[in-house]
């Protein structure tokens, strides 16, 4: 018996250090590094894509995910608490917002409804983190690799659809379009309070656009 509760104390003390040792991020703010890889027809398109950031801001059920490049700007924000979306874009001097209803935010991210992560048992260490390989597979038959670390979890696991189910953080992944081919690489995170001013869906500046949703859904 008393065999039976040393073991159990210390699967407890394991399991109590693994927690302490996991940061969970409940507002901050992440930012990811993107390269392209091109085919020789669309290189002028890679050239402005390439080094461009993805900051996603995190405030309690609130979030933005911001793309920045040398084509222009573009942001999402999402209001978990009532499923609506917004989405911002500045190209070319023209500053536009389309809002999203919470059918159309559905609607918008189907494709990753019932998404799988297969772990290949492959580890990697990438910005610091222990990263482990995982192949996320979607019902139209496509598949891209992430490399995650479970150090770190994000309270609000909406802020990006394609990772809602993910058992972690994205460090590293692959997204293919056409020919070209992005990476987007974890550069910084912080846990820092995040002004709300930062995700709040803007009252003036931008033309209003009414949503459709993307052709071939």
């Amino acid at each position: 018996m008393k065999f039976q509760h040393v073991t159990v104390s210390i699967l407890f003390l394991f399991a109590t250090l693994g927690a302490i040792g996991q940061q969970k991020l409940t507002e901050g703010r992440l930012v990811y590094n993107m390269s392209v890889e091109t085919g020789s027809g669309e290189p002028k398109m890679a050239d402005m894509l390439d080094g461009a950031t993805t900051t996603v801001y995190i405030k309690g059920n609130l979030s933005k995910v911001e793309l920045v490049s040398g084509l222009g700007k573009e942001a999402t924000i999402h209001n978990a608490s009532s499923g609506t979306g917004v989405i911002l874009k500045d190209y070319s001097g023209q500053k536009l917002m389309y809002t999203l209803t919470a059918q159309d935010w559905k609607n918008r991210n189907e494709k990753y409804a019932g998404m799988v992560f297969e772990n290949t048992g492959e580890t990697k260490t990438i910005a610091g983190f222990n990263c482990k390989k995982a192949i996320a597979k979607l019902n139209n038959g496509t598949s891209f690799i992430v490399y995650y670390t479970t150090d770190v979890t994000v309270a609000n696991k909406t802020y990006d659809p394609q990772f809602q189910t993910l058992p972690g953080l994205a460090v590293q992944y692959e997204m293919q379009s056409g020919s070209m081919k992005f990476k987007f690489t974890l550069a910084s995170i912080n846990f820092d309070a995040v002004n709300s001013s930062v995700v709040e869906v803007p009252k003036t500046g931008y033309r209003l656009m009414p949503y459709e949703a993307p052709k071939g859904k």
